[in-house]
Parts: C-alpha cells; structure tokens; sequence
C-alpha cells in the first residue's frame, strides 16, 4: 500500500466548500481503512532564507492523506469527495517512502 494526499483546489464559480457531505465521505474513507489524516488549510505566510519569498498557494484550501494501492486506487476514492462532486479540482500527489 501506499499513501497519498489529496489536496483540494478553490475553483473559481464552483461550490466545492459544501460542509455537509465532508462528515459522510470521510467517515467512508475511515470505515474502508484509507483515511490516515487530513484538514483543511488555513491563511499562512512563505518563507525563504535568503531573498523574497513568492506568496502562498492561495488556491490550496484543503488536504486528506489516505492509503491505497495505486494512484488508480487513490482516484477511486474520489467518488464522494464534496469538492469533486461539485465539479471542483482534487490533485492526487503520491507521498514517497522514508525510511
């Protein structure tokens, strides 16, 4: 098995940030064993070191973190999403391996 992030997009004249479907579709994740973390993504800064950051990925509203057997796996769990569902964007990003 291997572990993802779904990471949730704020589409422009979509409705993806319906509350009410979120309480289903993770409860969902959790019964079939994927769902390993997830929350959504508050305002925040950038950083860099050394020189001027750019600003943050305002986009980026939310994250869930699962497990699955492939990415085709992965997208399968999609179905129920509320971002999904409204027609909003869901990028699937595979975690690598640490030792």
């Amino acid at each position: 098995m291997a572990d993802f992030i779904f990471l949730m997009h704020d589409t422009p004249n979509e409705t993806p940030n319906q509350t009410s479907g979120w309480p289903a579709y993770l409860d969902g994740l959790a019964r079939g064993g994927h769902l390993r973390g997830g929350s959504a993504i508050g305002s925040g800064a950038a950083f860099r070191k050394n020189g001027a950051a750019s600003s943050i990925t305002a986009h980026l509203t939310g994250f869930i973190r699962i497990e699955a057997d492939s990415l085709a796996a992965a997208q399968t769990l999609l179905a129920g999403n509320p971002v999904y569902e409204a027609g909003g964007i869901v990028e699937i990003r595979e975690l690598p391996e640490t030792d």
